[in-house]
């Protein structure tokens, strides 16, 4: 699955990325609105990652943006600053969920699969398309060990 994640916080950004790669995602990563938008109009992402507060234009200008150019696109959006009004304003522009940070791993995994499963359905169609990461298949090398040791001392999820 192809991700497009955009956040000003590189170092947040940079370490969310090598898990997710881990975890056999495809990411493109951009540090402000403008790098976002410019890579969404030369390439099509499975699903967007958007944080709200940026310098430059913010979250929701970025998820009209990205709308425009990628209409089935889903957008999660991310934010240490949630506000419910934000919160709303983004639900208009494509906004598939709301999370706010620090966000823990297995949701934003987890809501990843879903806004994929909802995009899909949106287009009218299931199932994997080829692009090597179906939901419910493919589980990357960082996950297998930490759900082993996880079984191993008893901890759930």
């Amino acid at each position: 699955m192809k991700l497009l994640f955009i956040d000003d916080e590189q170092t947040f950004l940079k370490y969310l990325a090598k898990r997710l790669v881990l975890d056999g995602f495809i990411v493109k990563t951009t540090f402000s609105g403008e790098e976002g938008v410019e890579a969404a109009a030369k390439e099509d992402f499975d699903v967007a990652v958007v944080d709200l507060q940026m310098p430059g234009i913010d979250g929701i200008e970025v998820q009209k943006r990205l709308k425009d150019l990628q209409p089935f696109l889903p957008c999660i959006v991310l934010t240490g600053h949630g506000s419910v009004e934000k919160a709303l304003e983004s639900g208009k522009y494509n906004a598939f969920k709301f999370l706010s940070k620090p966000v823990d791993m297995d949701t934003l995994i987890e809501t990843i699969h879903a806004a994929y499963a909802h995009r899909l359905k949106q287009e009218g169609r299931s199932g994997d398309q080829g692009n090597g990461n179906s939901p419910d298949k493919k589980q990357g090398t960082l996950s297998k060990l930490y759900n082993k040791f996880r079984g191993i001392y008893g901890v759930e999820k």
